[in-house]
């Protein structure tokens, strides 16, 4: 293992498990001049891009009507935690087409009982 790696892997942030399409709640530090605090963003996850300590996820969120994204760096030092709101059942792996959907078209199906911890192969 060379240097940038254990570098990385220092950096590497723990997230509870979530995949795409859950709902889940970020809570993001919002620096504001010199004072500091907490806010939540609660949306879709439509994305997760993997890619070592660059992972990234996108939660997408209505806001008065109108659909905001926003990126999440997976290793982030501003995301203060990652709540879990619901799991949904989806069988993909990109919902980019929630972007074009109205109303109940946009609705994730609720995956009951919710999702089982992986066996890790030891």
């Amino acid at each position: 293992m060379n240097l940038i790696d254990k570098i990385q892997n220092a950096q590497i942030k723990k997230l509870p498990d979530f995949k795409v399409g859950d709902t889940i709640k970020v809570n993001f530090k919002i620096v504001e001049g010199k004072t500091e605090r907490i806010q939540a963003y609660e949306g879709l996850v439509i994305a997760i891009k993997n890619s070592g300590i660059g992972k990234t996820f996108t939660v997408r969120k209505n806001s008065y009507g109108v659909g905001v994204e926003r990126v999440f760096p997976y290793s982030s030092p501003r995301i203060d935690g990652v709540e879990i709101v619901r799991y949904g059942k989806v069988r993909r792996s990109k919902l980019y087409y929630i972007r074009d959907t109205i109303g109940k078209k946009a609705r994730i199906k609720e995956l009951i009982g919710g999702r089982k911890p992986m066996k890790s192969a030891e």
